[in-house]
């Protein structure tokens, strides 16, 4: 019989791995008040997986970082809440937020509370468990979210000062209060500069027709319903499922292409070299590496079609777009396709997101002046890409660029750790497998920068050390000998 540990002995093991590596740092950043308020290190925004591996990568570092989040303790993230896939669509054995610490594992996790057997049964990790993971780790490593805690205004500033706007929602009515930072990490997830797009013939659509993926929504609103999924991708086949297993009476999925892809290109990007390299490849190939991507497009995993397949009401048709939508006066929804037309209740867009500032009004003071992509790369003939296009130019430690050289004053005191660094930075900032090795290179960046800044105060610091290695008893001069010459 497999022996099981339990957490408390695997909490030991953690305590023990991370003093023998001399982790957390002691504090080393002066503090800094302005205006006689005090001034945060690093704030972040989001307590999710980025924030969290983000906010230990830092406090490993010996960097006080501040983690905000408008969500509920527990329910930051998709996991609880838009998520609708049975298990993570990673590998079991990726090590995602452990920050090379075998110890602070899933499977470590996992094995400490079920055994080796157990492990090994396991095809991939159930979501909700992701979830109580992640709630663990967050409380064993000891990182603080103050949770519901919104940010409704971020504005950088000449001083060298962000300014944070937040909006309690603890608080009956909810008050709103001002923190300071010298930095400020956008942790905001797949959505992080923009929201859920739609096409625009949604527009024709009365609102409480159709929902999309990503929105927080009941299964059940679907039960009797005739359903139209729109998207072939991950997410349509998780909402898909859903309905179809929620009592939707039928289901439609319409997909623009004439069939699935069948590879994930994507998987073929997991090498150290693009880990630690693509980074800083020249433009042309970052271009080249992302646009291959999302052209080849990525497939639904396996498990998740199969979910969908399984029900006799459920029926995917190949290029079908959708080219227009009328309403009907029963109520029901009219869709038109190359195919012909199809007649529904409700639809379901799993669409996917766009950088869309418009959606984000609390970036508004900084976001005319950010630098994308199309404002100084030559795209490629035949590679145009909009989503690439739109991608923030982002600098080697995440943070925004200007348009125009001092157009907007500390703009680059704010570092771009979500979804949209994917162009400039790789996927680091956001999907499991480089969850740690992204927020390490970050944290380090931030690290070098809070030094360069203080380096008259550490300087001073050094001169005034005054800790004897010697204290003058431990030997006695002796006379010289003298000459025989």
């Amino acid at each position: 019989m497999t022996q099981v540990l339990g957490l408390p002995r695997l909490e030991e093991r953690i305590r023990q791995d991370l003093a023998q590596l001399c982790l957390p740092a002691r504090p080393w950043i002066p503090a800094k008040e302005f205006n006689g308020k005090p001034v945060k290190d690093v704030i972040v925004i989001g307590g999710g997986m980025a924030g969290l591996v983000l906010g230990a990568a830092l406090k490993n570092l010996g960097i006080d970082a501040h983690l905000l989040d408008k969500s509920p303790e527990g329910f930051e993230g998709p996991w609880l809440t838009t998520a609708r896939m049975e298990t993570l669509r990673s590998p079991k054995e990726l090590t995602g937020p452990a920050l090379g610490i075998g110890s602070l594992t899933f499977q470590a996790w996992f094995v400490a509370q079920w055994g080796v057997e157990a492990w090994k049964v396991i095809d991939k990790i159930p979501r909700p468990q992701w979830a109580e993971y992640l709630r663990w780790y967050r409380k064993v490593l000891g990182i603080e979210v103050q949770n519901g805690h919104e940010v409704i205004s971020l504005n950088p500033g000449p001083d060298q000062i962000v300014s944070v706007e937040v909006k309690d929602h603890n608080t009956h009515p909810a008050t709103t209060y001002a923190l300071l930072a010298r930095r400020v990490v956008l942790a905001t997830g797949r959505d992080g500069l923009g929201g859920p797009w739609v096409p625009t013939w949604a527009k024709a659509i009365p609102k409480d027709k159709w929902v999309h993926s990503s929105d927080v929504w009941e299964g059940t609103r679907f039960k009797g319903q005739r359903v139209v999924v729109i998207g072939g991708g991950s997410s349509s086949m998780d909402s898909a499922a859903t309905a179809l297993e929620s009592g939707a009476t039928r289901l439609d999925m319409l997909i623009r292409r004439q069939e699935f892809p069948r590879i994930n290109k994507s998987k073929g990007l997991g090498s150290p070299g693009i880990v630690h390299g693509y980074w800083q490849l020249p433009d042309t190939w970052k271009w080249k590496f992302r646009h291959y991507i999302n052209a080849q497009q990525v497939p639904p995993p396996r498990g998740s079609t199969l979910r969908v397949s399984r029900h006799k009401n459920a029926y995917f048709h190949f290029g079908a777009p959708v080219v227009q939508a009328i309403s009907k006066e029963d109520g029901s929804i009219q869709l038109e396709t190359p195919k012909g037309s199809l007649l529904t209740d409700q639809i379901i867009f799993s669409t996917g997101f766009r950088t869309d500032w418009a959606l984000r009004p609390e970036f508004s003071s900084f976001a005319p002046y950010i630098r994308v992509w199309r404002d100084r790369f030559d795209t490629p003939e035949k590679l145009e890409d909009e989503e690439l296009s739109d991608s923030p130019d982002l600098g080697s430690c995440f943070e925004f660029q200007s348009k125009t050289p001092d157009a907007c004053s500390g703009l680059d005191r704010i570092h771009c750790f979500n979804y949209a660094a994917t162009l400039s930075h790789g996927a680091c900032s956001g999907d499991i497998p480089q969850i740690s090795d992204g927020a390490q290179r970050l944290a380090q960046g931030l690290a070098a920068k809070f030094m360069a800044e203080d380096v008259d105060h550490h300087f001073e610091a050094l001169k005034k050390y005054d800790d004897p290695e010697l204290l003058g008893d431990e030997w006695i001069a002796a006379d010289f000998p003298k000459s025989d010459v």
